[in-house]
């Protein structure tokens, strides 16, 4: 029911964690995927985890002429594109992302150039290739902290706004181009164990909030938990939604 055969699909983020997760599950479901990736290395990882043959791009999504540029190589290639999972994003507590107050004006721009301009990008020349098609399907993920205010441990101003926005920019998307035959929806995950979560991983502090966070297992989430519900909204499955905010949370937001 959920097979993918013969779309083509484009993964960004796909190097590792959950977008890694996600390439792996569209090849097995016979997509044609192309990462969009701007570790050389990291892409050629999860190239070799894939079955099989797919292709790599790399990508700095930040840059508007980069995103443009590459999504013009994969029409140009296949001729279309049918999905567009935009996974790409981060952290900006290096940069001094905090509360309000105290988060820095570095942090602020470079956190919502990874979030959500990288999202912006993808989604305005996917779906330029999109509407001559008249159909296409954008996932984008977000987090709960798009949907929840973050207390002390997640207090991350800038990532939460940016997760926020992105929330908003779906559910926009997906009322102007569902005439169109478009569709899009948003995932919100919770806590999930990926590289971006080592800090929250390594902390025992976190452990022992997990019961609370996340009543459902009172552990971290898995990158498949993320990739199984992108594979749902990409494919046929979910023909008739577009809009939604799908929680991957482990009860989070129901608390």
């Amino acid at each position: 029911m959920s097979n993918l055969a013969g779309k083509v699909a484009i993964i960004t983020g796909g190097g590792s964690g959950i977008g890694q997760a996600t390439a792996q599950l569209f090849a097995e479901q016979d997509a044609q995927v192309v990462i969009f990736e701007i570790d050389k290395s990291r892409a050629a990882e999860t190239l070799n985890l894939m079955k099989g043959n797919h292709t790599s791009q790399i990508v700095d999504v930040t840059s508007a002429p980069q995103v443009e540029s590459a999504i013009k190589d994969v029409v140009a290639s296949f001729g279309r594109i049918d999905i567009l999972v935009n996974v790409a994003g981060g952290s900006g507590r290096k940069w001094g992302d905090g509360p309000t107050d105290a988060c820095t004006l570095e942090g602020w721009d470079k956190t919502l150039a990874l979030n959500l301009d990288s999202i912006f990008y993808s989604c305005k020349y996917a779906l330029q290739a999109m509407l001559p098609q008249g159909h296409g399907v954008i996932v984008n993920v977000a987090s709960v902290l798009g949907l929840v205010g973050g207390d002390d441990d997640f207090a991350t101003h800038a990532y939460a706004t940016s997760k926020g926005a992105a929330i908003s920019l779906t559910r926009s998307i997906a009322s102007y181009y569902a005439p169109r035959g478009i569709r899009a929806n948003v995932i919100c995950p919770g806590l999930i164990a990926t590289p971006m979560s080592r800090r929250a991983q390594a902390s025992g502090h976190i452990h022992s909030r997990l019961a609370q966070l996340q009543p459902l297992t009172g552990d971290f989430g898995s990158p498949q938990d993320v990739a199984n519900a992108a594979l749902y909204l990409a494919s046929d499955s979910s023909s008739f939604v577009t809009g939604t905010v799908l929680t991957v949370d482990g009860g989070w937001t129901v608390r």
